[in-house]
């Protein structure tokens, strides 16, 4: 089974998307404003800059989370011990990034966070009145000058053999955020866990935009829009030989923005960071 994706230029777009989300924790967009040609064009720089020593001349500063992130501190996923088989780079428009890659990479980050803001207007638009109730401002309000929102630039190198064993790319987990938006990866492998528990492929037709919800909106909305279980599980085959690259923009509010009588956006991220094991 997949997900369906709808036609970000339809009359009732907003609907089926909003719907998706409430049903699944993920919603995938179809004939979006973002070019295929942008992202081909990123995931091609950045496997090269992946592939290169220049990576560990942008460590990764442990106080604000940016830069690269080599594979011995990829993330443990929460209920994990093992490390996902993947490496990273956090950016951020005031954070480091090699200047031949910046330019190209804050277009792709302010016309995906454009996007991004309307998608949030329409999570809104479909709240029933009394969840849209307990939302201290509007959605799209929360990310609006927020220098949380973030960029990650993934990279899941091709498997040489020497992988750990029980490791996976991405092991389950749910994301933090607000909402995340990624366009299609260059090779499958996301998948979604279903209410019944079973695992759904996520499609990766190039050109299609994936959106899942993140904890961030789950607490704001009292649980009325899932944070959603997702993973992506190891090639098999001569897919092993490939590399991924996936590009996620992780939508943030400001730290003191209220998500609900027990969370701030701050207080929130920094506990989830710890558990992380990356702060």
């Amino acid at each position: 089974m997949q997900l369906e994706a709808v036609d970000y230029t339809a009359p009732d777009a907003a609907k089926q998307f909003t719907e998706s989300l409430r049903n699944t924790g993920f919603g995938v967009l179809k004939n979006h404003p973002i070019k295929q040609e942008t992202v081909m064009a990123i995931y091609q720089h950045w496997q090269a800059f992946f592939e290169s020593d220049d990576k560990h001349n942008y460590q990764f500063k442990v106080d604000t989370q940016d830069g690269f992130f080599p594979r011995s501190v990829s993330e443990v996923a929460k209920g994990f011990s093992v490390k996902d088989i993947k490496e990273y780079f956090h950016y951020y428009p005031w954070g480091q990034c090699p200047d031949a890659l910046k330019a190209e990479l804050q277009a792709y980050y302010d016309q995906t966070l454009s996007l991004a803001s309307e998608l949030l207007s329409w999570v809104e638009k479909y709240s029933p009145a009394e969840v849209s109730a307990n939302y201290s401002q509007p959605l799209s309000e929360m990310i609006k000058g927020s220098e949380k929102t973030l960029l990650r630039v993934l990279h899941y190198p091709a498997f040489d053999g020497d992988e750990e064993p029980g490791a996976i790319r991405a092991a389950a987990h749910e994301d933090i955020n607000l909402l995340t938006v990624l366009p299609a990866a260059n090779e499958p492998g996301l998948q979604v866990q279903q209410q019944n528990g079973e695992w759904m492929d996520v499609p990766c037709d190039f050109g299609t935009l994936i959106v899942n919800i993140g904890d961030m909106l789950q607490e704001a909305s009292g649980g009325y829009y899932p944070s959603t279980t997702h993973r992506v599980i190891n090639p098999s085959g001569e897919r092993q030989e490939h590399a991924r690259i996936s590009l996620p923009l992780f939508l943030h509010p400001a730290p003191d923005t209220v998500l609900s009588e027990r969370y701030t956006a701050g207080g929130y991220l920094t506990e989830r960071l710890k558990e992380l094991g990356v702060m």
